[in-house]
């Protein structure tokens, strides 16, 4: 690192769990983020200001006056621009030194494998049941760690499924494809403005911890957050026998 990297991520650096080491290690890592929304933003953010070497941002959306309400990386000014390119804009005017890279058209499961093979995390912020059960699939056979996040009205979730560990759950484990799962998405049902960046910012913290391998992860764990009521609640996880994805 050079010596305004040093100045730059010094906080990080005077952690023990980090330092100097933990911090080169993140300058040379590459993050996987499948959706640049409500929970997209923050993750991006964190990981952007955190000094991950490389971001792959995928979005085929664009901003809508709408999103601005909750999705923190977008300005007023980048109404009808592309979400990807719009987050890849205001994160090198966060953080110049790191490399962004845009996908900027709806991604195939194999397009979204080709992507996941060179990350070291995928995080997994997007909005519906069929990107998250192909970025589960593609994680599986790459064994690669995922991030998973899910926000909607006053409620969210988090986990993780770290396939590195052959005793980690998968999303199917948790929510098996029956083809009948209705996508809930925040266009219709609404969603409360922190509670995406709060969902959010725990997504970047355990990506962060699966790059550094300090602390312990959500694997095996589910994560519920009830923010009217502010309570969290935790549910043990475990790999479904029966699973068509990692049994």
């Amino acid at each position: 690192m050079n010596d305004n990297q040093l100045l730059r991520y010094s906080r990080h650096i005077l952690l023990p769990q980090i330092e100097y080491d933990g911090q080169e290690k993140l300058t040379k890592s590459h993050a996987l983020i499948v959706g640049a929304g409500g929970l997209g933003s923050p993750v991006a953010l964190y990981l952007a200001a955190s000094g991950v070497g490389e971001l792959t941002v995928c979005d085929y959306d664009n901003v809508d006056l709408t999103n601005l309400q909750r999705q923190i990386i977008h300005t007023t000014q980048s109404v009808g621009i592309n979400k990807a390119l719009s987050a890849q804009q205001t994160i090198y005017e966060i953080n110049p030194e790191i490399v962004v890279k845009t996908i900027q058209q709806k991604s195939s499961e194999a397009e979204f494998a080709a992507l996941a093979k060179t990350a070291d995390v995928v995080i997994d912020c997007s909005d519906n049941f069929a990107t998250r059960y192909a970025l589960n699939r593609v994680c599986f056979a790459l064994k690669k760690p995922l991030v998973s996040g899910a926000a909607i009205n006053f409620e969210g979730q988090i986990s993780v499924y770290d396939f590195r560990h052959d005793d980690s759950p998968c999303y199917q484990c948790l929510f098996p494809d029956t083809g009948e799962n209705t996508d809930m998405r925040c266009a219709n049902n609404g969603v409360f403005a922190p509670l995406v960046g709060m969902i959010g910012t725990a997504q970047a913290a355990e990506a962060l911890k699966l790059i550094l391998n300090i602390g312990e992860s959500l694997q095996g764990r589910l994560l519920l957050l009830d923010a009217l009521s502010m309570q969290w609640r935790e549910i043990k996880l475990k790999k479904d026998a029966q699973c068509r994805v990692c049994a």
